[in-house]
């Protein structure tokens, strides 16, 4: 599907509209209990579900785009157009009382990221970007990312348990931490995959390492960071897909130094 980079926009700023009509019960349900279980540990409280559909709702009426979403499912993520939806990203952040949870969504065309929207109602934040175009801050046009050093820069890092074994350790996560620590003493975990990719996005963050994580997480950072002139990953340096399991964000020379660094680290499998 062609569409212009004056079309994306024209996308988004509907879909700004529909994510400001969803800050309002999501403001207003904080601190939400469990509602649904979900594997693991995980959850989703009732403020995830009836946002999840308010905003399928809105964005397929206005934008004749359907939706695929973290709690419902939806499209085909390798549709010519779909957006993808995270009503609640932060879930544990947002029934604790943290003000670190996001809405999140990203618009994919053939399964890349073209615009991505993140939304911080309890900060105020809000972020857009189109893929060719700038990053927007509350509106307000930024500058491209400059180049930086990680020893100078703050980066986010995604929560873990020490003990869990799967794709990727517990174990060669903490290694990976260990050896940031050495490099950078600015690390920060905000329990938000979708606020370290924006923060990375607005070069708040110098990078973000995610571990884990599915599509809905990551595809609105995606798009924002690469609205901002940054780059994306996933953690062995490939090109980020709808299929990557992980995310390795960066502005300009900290992403080099960042996969630097996992790579000394060595293998996951090893750990």
């Amino acid at each position: 599907m062609a569409l212009e980079v004056a079309d994306l926009d024209a996308l988004v700023g509907e879909a700004a509209q529909v994510l400001e009509d969803a800050a309002k019960p999501f403001i207003e349900g904080h601190r939400a209990d469990s509602a649904v279980q979900k594997k693991g540990n995980d959850f989703a409280t009732e403020v995830d579900l009836a946002i999840e559909r308010q905003v399928v709702e809105a964005l397929t009426s206005r934008t004749g785009v359907e939706v695929h979403g973290e709690e419902f499912g939806g499209a085909d993520l390798n549709s010519p157009l779909v957006w993808v939806l995270d009503p609640i990203d932060g879930t544990f952040n947002y029934a604790a009382g943290s003000p670190m949870a996001a809405i999140l969504l990203g618009l994919l065309r053939d399964g890349e990221p073209v615009a991505g929207l993140t939304w911080v109602p309890f900060t105020g934040e809000r972020f857009t970007g189109v893929v060719g175009g700038p990053l927007r801050s509350n509106g307000v046009e930024q500058s491209a990312l400059k180049p930086a050093d990680l020893s100078d820069s703050i980066v986010g890092v995604s929560t873990f348990n020490v003990d869990s074994r799967g794709r990727v350790p517990g174990r060669y996560r903490l290694a990976v931490i260990e050896s940031l620590s050495r490099k950078c003493s600015r690390m920060r975990m905000h329990g938000a995959t979708g606020i370290d990719l924006a923060y990375t996005a607005a070069g708040t963050l110098g990078g973000a390492i995610s571990f884990g994580g599915h599509v809905w997480d990551h595809a609105a950072g995606v798009a924002l960071i690469r609205s901002a002139g940054g780059v994306v990953t996933d953690l062995v340096g490939a090109d980020w897909t709808v299929d990557s399991p992980s995310v390795l964000a960066g502005v300009p020379g900290v992403h080099g130094q960042l996969l630097d660094l996992l790579r000394a680290v060595g293998d996951p499998e090893d750990f």
